[in-house]
């Protein structure tokens, strides 16, 4: 196996290969594992029913989709990693805003992992807690440095593997013992607060891709359709998650005590002797899903210092002391929240919708109406091109588009006036109308199509 030489430059047409079908297998394996699962439970934890909670689950995740598919299907068509592109937006100085957002999510759901990762690999083999994470850390690093290819090649065995082991799961879950009707009560238990929660978690689970997923899709010939791009990392995507996210609220009707477990070993524990290599399947799934935010916060991590020094290349050494720096500083974070995980996790999954779900709005708004996908890939890392080093009105409308959520947002330590009113957060929905609306007013003139991409097509 190869290592990548590609990183944040435009990738040649004469290295584009694959097929969009390799999109559906990456993105189902990176949500088919136990992270994904837990924001399933998050739901019944909070006092909703299981029948409420999976029509929260499905909206959420048929809603967050859209708009990661939509950035996915930017990929092929510019050839270049999501958060460079951003640079048309925000310019090659003001994208670092963004992607400093990007990376520290990234770091976040990376030290996540790691915590939930950790009694697995206890209950695999003899370690400290603190050993365990470092383990999950040295893992990512090693995979996430070799890269595409390999992230590639590992999403497709774990399509088959992950499904093999969860569904079966299931099964086993729907047999057991003790409280095997609970899954089967009508849906009674209904909060509002609780139910719109659900649909936040979800979205955000899946909007949480969007700033990384088309440095997946990429290295795809510039020729594939965008409808292709976009159904099959759709499918993979909404699928993947949508089916883990209830297997897990099912874990947590059927088998109360999981909640208050790691559930990976809850999981592995309905396997009898069978249970380690189910735990082997289970921890490879996370470390899969780490492998992608490590490489996208790397990616994003060498295009802010790229800025300013129009760096256009990284060396294979740069990269293993980004991606060092990187799974240190999630290792860290997760060895000093480990013991509170469940408070930090859903502050994650929230949080991160409060500042990326603006960004998202701002780029699939200038990249499918403003700009109908004509850039200058050029011009994206010359800050004497026509982007600029900042784009003052962009910038303004990311930053009114925040403060003008903050009164409807909802964490474990603030609470909008708004959304105490509503006893509801519903800020991920208004960030998205306000940052596109805004967006489409200063920039009220659809650009022309003179801006050509190095000869590529328009968006279909």
């Amino acid at each position: 196996m190869k290592l990548e030489k590609r990183s944040i430059e435009f990738v040649p047409h004469s290295e584009r290969y694959g097929t969009p079908r390799r999109l559906f297998t990456i993105w189902f394996s990176s949500n088919f594992q136990v992270t994904a699962l837990m924001v399933g439970t998050l739901g019944i934890a909070s006092g909703l029913s299981f029948g409420w909670t999976l029509l929260g689950l499905l909206i959420g995740n048929l809603v967050g989709t859209v708009f990661m598919a939509a950035h996915s299907a930017q990929g092929p068509h510019l050839g270049i990693p999501q958060m460079i592109q951003s640079r048309a937006q925000f310019g090659v100085y003001g994208a670092a805003i963004p992607l400093l957002v990007m990376v520290v999510a990234a770091v976040l759901f990376l030290a996540a992992s790691g915590v939930l990762m950790r009694d697995a690999l206890k209950a695999l083999m003899p370690m400290s807690d603190d050993q365990a994470i470092v383990l999950v850390g040295v893992l990512t690093f090693v995979i996430g440095f070799v890269g595409y290819e390999l992230i590639h090649r590992l999403g497709a065995w774990m399509s088959v593997l992950s499904t093999l082991v969860f569904a079966t799961a299931m099964v086993l879950i729907l047999l057991y013992p003790l409280d095997p009707a609970a899954t089967m009560a009508p849906s009674t238990g209904f909060s509002f607060a609780a139910f719109n929660l659900v649909i936040a978690q979800a979205a955000s689970w899946t909007l949480g891709y969007g700033p990384y997923v088309a440095d997946y899709s990429r290295y795809l010939p510039a020729n594939v359709r965008t409808r292709d791009t976009f159904w099959t990392t759709y499918c993979g995507c909404a699928l993947g998650s949508f089916a883990m996210m209830a297997l897990g609220a099912l874990l947590a009707v059927a088998i109360p005590t999981a909640l208050g477990h790691d559930p990976a070993t809850a999981i592995a524990s309905l396997f009898g002797p069978w249970a380690p290599l189910a735990l082997a399947v289970i921890a490879l799934g996370v470390i899969q899903y780490n492998v992608l935010c490590l490489y996208s916060a790397y990616m994003s991590t060498v295009t802010i210092f790229g800025a300013f020094g129009e760096l256009k290349q990284v060396t294979a050494a740069a990269k293993a002391v980004v991606m060092a720096v990187l799974s240190i500083a999630a290792t860290l974070i997760a060895i000093a929240t480990q013991y509170h995980f469940d408070t930090f996790f859903a502050d994650i999954l929230i949080g991160q919708l409060y500042l990326l779900i603006p960004w998202s709005a701002i780029n699939l708004v200038d990249y499918y109406w403003v700009c109908r996908g004509h850039y200058s890939v050029a011009d994206l890392y010359d800050i004497k091109g026509r982007y600029g080093r900042f784009n003052r009105r962009t910038l303004a409308v990311y930053a009114v588009s925040i403060i003008g959520t903050i009164p409807f947002m909802k964490l474990s330590f603030y609470t909008g006036f708004i959304a105490q009113w509503l006893d509801a957060d519903i800020s991920w929905a208004m960030g998205l109308v306000l940052a596109g609306a805004l967006y489409c007013m200063v920039n009220s003139r659809p650009a022309s199509a003179s801006a050509g991409l190095y000869g590529q097509h328009p968006v279909e």
